[in-house]
């Protein structure tokens, strides 16, 4: 009889095992004895098995899947920033209506500058719903500039009720960061009532644009009683229309400060036609021409269900 000789392996640690990310490759020792007459039988064997372990990956840690914001949560609350670039956005907001205001007494001229701020009014519901078109439709996350604004309006598809939980300073302060940078130079450069008046109305109606939009998906019992005056005299974006843009093919009723250039977008089918020129200039097909995927559909408001508005 034989028996396998016993050698002495080199103990070792369990702080030594490798920390590999994923999988580890194991060898796996097995040792046979058998009995046999022969005295120099080679019926030994070491087999030496490789195969993978899965171990704990120590390295990089677990993303949890993302979802919608809570309540609380940090990325909904205003800051001290958010508040100073909203506080200096309506700085430069009034002292152009002041200048407009001034301008049109000691000139006697009225009419001119009500005509200009009416133009105003009208250009940035447009421009709203122009830039809100190309946020939907064009680029992604990684996009220059605008990439974060992208998937912030991705995002708002699948949870269109978080915007009424943002916070006033929080949901406009992007805004009224452009509007000071831009206005600012106006209003120390112009005195005319007409331009300033133009200014004005246009700039504070597209700094204020994303208050009107969450305004838009309120419930009508929680929302000011003038506020809900104005959406049904179409003076800002109403519930119902803008709920409409909130379903499939997601392709009308960009339009987020009156909603009264929506009908001329999408009748005359404007933005369809941009569509049709990017495309057989540049190749780039909009988001709008394929079928709504899972970044699209909307996700129910588990906490406050009556928030979702259709």
């Amino acid at each position: 009889m034989s028996i396998l000789p016993h050698h002495n392996y080199p103990s070792r640690s369990l702080a030594h095992v490798p920390t590999c990310p994923r999988l580890c490759p194991i060898a796996r020792l097995t040792c046979s004895a058998t009995t046999t007459t022969k005295p120099r039988s080679s019926q030994n064997q070491l087999v030496i098995e490789p195969r993978l372990v899965a171990t704990p990956d120590l390295v990089t840690p677990i993303i949890p899947s993302s979802g919608p914001p809570l309540p609380n949560d940090p990325s909904l609350q205003s800051t001290w920033s958010h508040q100073a670039w909203v506080a200096s956005g309506c700085t430069t907001l009034l002292i152009s209506l002041a200048k407009a205001v001034t301008g049109a007494v000691d000139s006697h001229m009225w009419l001119e500058p009500m005509l200009a701020g009416y133009v105003g009014y009208s250009l940035a519901d447009l421009l709203s719903g122009v830039y809100h078109w190309g946020i939907d439709n064009y680029g992604d996350a990684s996009t220059p500039i605008f990439g974060s604004q992208i998937e912030g309006f991705q995002g708002h598809h699948k949870w269109p009720w978080t915007i009424t939980r943002r916070q006033f300073a929080n949901n406009l302060h992007a805004l009224a960061r452009s509007i000071t940078l831009v206005v600012l130079p106006i209003d120390i450069l112009c005195n005319d009532p007409v331009i300033q008046s133009f200014v004005c109305i246009c700039a504070g109606c597209i700094m204020f644009s994303q208050q009107f939009h969450a305004w838009s998906h309120g419930t009508k019992s929680k929302l000011p009683l003038l506020v809900v005056a104005l959406q049904d005299a179409g003076v800002l974006v109403s519930r119902s229309q803008h709920a409409a843009h909130h379903r499939p093919p997601y392709n009308s009723n960009y339009c987020i400060v009156s909603g009264t250039c929506n009908e001329f977008l999408d009748k005359n089918k404007v933005l369809e036609a941009s569509e049709m020129v990017i495309f057989f200039k540049l190749g780039v097909r909009p988001r709008s021409w394929s079928e709504p995927g899972a970044e699209w559909t909307e996700e129910t408001d588990e906490i406050h269900p009556e928030a979702t508005v259709h």
